[in-house]
């Protein structure tokens, strides 16, 4: 048979990858396979994945359209590699959370409501007209008084202002208003109220211009500018916005000063009267969306319309696939802000499965966070099938079940860092488990069952707990011991535990959120390493300690101590480009001069944690390093950007700064996120170590290794979302895998025996 050239392309060809941390990588990757990336945290896996080989693949993309589409892309630099071959047209389906928009659900973000919409248009009696008519965000369709957010607000004017005071004196307490500030100074010459008279003498007309009086121009000395009511103009700026998208201090003064209230007309839904009074089979589209999508599924399958069959035929593929991935709880009215890492990346995966287009490369980042044993397998089928259908795959990936359905494994090491960047091994499955790699040689690695459980000191008493789909569930939780919360995605984990457990005294809670904190943050500044590190520069060389902060005195006056100049390019997205004048090293050539132990400001922020750690062998920062060291964080630099941070790392450095505090209770929320087989080891001696220190530690996870060493496990479900909501086991992990009879107690009693 004769072989064409273009059947010769079956590889993507690495040569020479030095992105991050890469130690000059070149590998051969099989086309329409699927390859699982293994490795510690900080190996490298991510640089050569996303940094590398999708970046590449994605730049190459965006030169293709022309230059005035080219300007609203981002700017993309080239990946440090020599040469990439063969590459397919990548597509990321990552954890970022979904945007938080309030008008993004889970239906406008799968087209499963764009399709049900459709239906409704032809199906729906009486008949209301176009597809637009059933959507919240189209004119026709959205609740006049709402606008189709489903909520009204209404502003408590007396955390605007203070009653007892004059505007001079300070009376309106709203943010950029305060004595001598701009908005304060239009206010008080504007000639409608008199400055020095207290606000509780104000007449009703006076009040009313205080308040609501819609945008005038007024002259401010020979001045002209706009004058506008307080709550008009927060209406306006802040109120009209995405609650999310508000500054941090705005969002806190908006919750304090907005009651956000159902909206009375639409009762939530969103939607116009008309909308709500077409009925198909009895049901209306908003009972529809608020309907478990399993249930959707069924109800769906019992419309029988000739005239849309492909479409609810379309319909019903995409609803079943969302129940085949374990995404069967959710609604289609479910907004997209409040899914988590994992349910945003399998909600995006279901939108690519029923797409035709195929030999695409899929890029996909630990699609296993935040499933259960019992979804994995649902997650591996999804997986196969992308590659099935002649499409290349791509997992960055620690769970074993995982990699033991790859072709192909990349494992990288074998250390973190520096001491990472090296491909360990290349080839199958079976070659791994024999290759004597970090990897290979945990493929097979079990936690053990404690021998002896520790005795609970007292506990956490939960009654009544009726959050979501919790169904009046009563149970105590111990405390002085290791405690695994577990169940199937959907089962109520979080809302038993973040929503009447995390609000107690004495329990700190250290969770995967991202970390407030702006471009400036980093590991350094978030644990007041820097104070110590500042001090030590300063004695060394007799100066200020100011001078070695890059958000104080030393900073470089260029790029004000970022390191980066971020260029807004008004319709296009933003640009940063390394600072020139001081390359990246965020302070000024002067302080660059001091040095401690012959290392500079900026060598020491660029030092890994572990090499700090050797730096300083004793003190309040040797302190700090060590407990950063402990989480197992040895690998992140001191001066990298939190906003750089995985979640799982993000959940390991709030862990280490809450183990300074003398806490009682521990809540953590799957911390073995992004952890490589032999860290979750490390791990379970760090929890024991805080509970054998006296405190309490009660762990939301589905790491089989984590459940084994548990002192004690509550088990929910029996399923997810109306499914689950109980407590369906509590007692020691021996007797879950003695007499359960639970999903958790099948895959834990399989895990001890294997």
């Amino acid at each position: 048979m004769n072989v064409t050239p273009a059947d010769s392309h079956s590889v993507i060809q690495v040569r020479g990858a030095r992105e991050n941390n890469l130690q000059d990588v070149s590998l051969d990757l099989p086309k329409r396979r699927l390859t699982v990336f293994t490795g510690v945290s900080g190996s490298g896996k991510s640089s050569l994945v996303f940094g590398t080989i999708a970046a590449e693949s994605q730049r190459l993309i965006n030169e293709t359209y022309a230059a005035f589409i080219q300007s609203f892309m981002p700017s993309v630099g080239r990946p440090d590699v020599d040469e990439l071959r063969n590459l397919s047209a990548a597509i990321v389906v990552d954890q970022e959370r979904m945007g938080a928009n309030s008008r993004s659900t889970v239906g406008t973000a799968t087209d499963a409501y764009t399709m049900l919409r459709i239906i409704f248009s032809r199906l729906g009696r009486p008949g209301i007209g176009t597809a637009g008519a059933f959507s919240f965000n189209a004119p026709e369709g959205m609740c006049p008084d709402c606008e189709g957010t489903g909520e009204v607000s209404t502003v408590d004017v007396d955390q605007l202002v203070d009653r007892d005071l004059s505007l001079n004196e300070g009376a309106i307490v709203v943010p950029y208003y305060a004595v001598d500030s701009w908005s304060w100074q239009i206010m008080v010459n504007s000639g409608f109220h008199d400055p020095d008279k207290k606000l509780r003498d104000f007449t009703a007309r006076e009040w009313d211009d205080l308040l609501h009086k819609d945008p005038v121009k007024v002259k401010v000395g020979s001045n002209g500018f706009t004058y506008e009511g307080l709550v008009s103009k927060m209406q306006r700026s802040w109120l009209a916005k995405d609650r999310d998208s508000l500054q941090p201090h705005i969002r806190s003064f908006v919750e304090r000063a907005v009651v956000f209230t159902r909206c009375p007309l639409c009762e939530g839904t969103r939607l116009t009267r008309a909308a709500l009074a077409s009925k198909v089979n009895g049901l209306n589209i908003a009972e529809c969306s608020a309907m478990q999508i399993s249930d959707l599924a069924t109800f769906v399958r019992g419309v029988d319309a000739p005239g849309v069959a492909p479409l609810l035929a379309g319909l019903r593929d995409l609803l079943d696939s969302l129940v085949e991935i374990g995404l069967g709880y959710l609604s289609l009215d479910r907004p997209s802000g409040t899914l988590s890492g994992g349910e945003a990346q399998r909600v995006k995966m279901v939108r690519h499965l029923g797409s035709s287009i195929t030999d695409v490369t899929y890029v996909f980042d630990e699609p296993t966070i935040g499933l259960h044993p019992h979804d994995i397998q649902r997650m591996n089928g999804l997986l196969l099938r992308l590659r099935d259908k002649g499409n290349t795959v791509l997992v960055v990936e620690h769970k074993p079940e995982v990699v033991a359905i790859a072709d192909h494994v990349v494992d990288l090491g074998p250390g973190a860092g520096e001491a990472g960047g090296r491909i360990c091994y290349t080839g199958d499955v079976a070659g791994l488990r024999t290759a004597g790699t970090l990897t290979g040689r945990h493929l097979g690695h079990r936690a053990e069952l404690r021998t002896r459980v520790r005795t609970p000191q007292g506990h956490l008493s939960i009654k009544g707990a009726d959050r979501h789909n919790l169904k009046d569930v009563a149970v105590d939780v111990p405390l002085g011991v290791l405690t695994v919360v577990t169940g199937v995605a959907g089962s109520g984990k979080s809302s038993l535990i973040h929503g009447y457990l995390s609000g107690q005294d004495g329990v700190v809670v250290a969770d995967q959120s991202p970390i407030r904190g702006s471009r400036r943050s980093n590991p350094a500044t978030y644990t007041n390493l820097l104070g110590p590190i500042r001090t030590a520069f300063a004695q060394a060389n007799g100066v200020k300690a100011a001078l070695f902060s890059a958000n104080s005195e030393g900073a470089c006056p260029q790029c004000n101590g970022i390191g980066l100049v971020h260029t807004d390019l008004g319709m296009m997205a933003q640009v940063a480009s390394v600072c020139e004048e001081c390359a990246g090293k965020r302070f000024t050539p002067e302080v660059l001069t001091y040095t401690l132990r012959g290392k500079n400001i900026s060598e020491v922020l660029g030092m890994s944690v572990a090499e700090a750690h050797a730096f300083f062998p004793s003190g309040k920062a040797h302190t700090i390093l060590g407990r950063l060291l402990d989480v197992g964080l040895s690998y992140l630099r001191l001066g990298q950007p939190l906003n750089t941070l995985s979640g799982g790392e993000r959940q390991r450095l709030k862990l280490a700064i809450h183990m300074a505090e003398k806490s009682s209770t521990y809540v953590l929320d799957e911390p073995t996120t992004g952890l490589h087989l032999a860290d979750v080891d490390k791990l379970l001696a760090l929890l024991d170590r805080l509970v054998d220190d006296g405190n309490s530690v009660v762990v939301i996870e589905h790491h089989q290794a984590v459940m084994a060493h548990a002192d004690w496990i509550i088990d929910l479900g029996p399923g997810g979302g109306h499914d689950g909501g109980e407590v369906v086991f509590t007692g020691t992990p021996a007797e879950l895998i003695a007499s359960g009879s639970t999903l958790t107690a099948r895959h834990l009693r399989e895990y001890v025996a294997s």
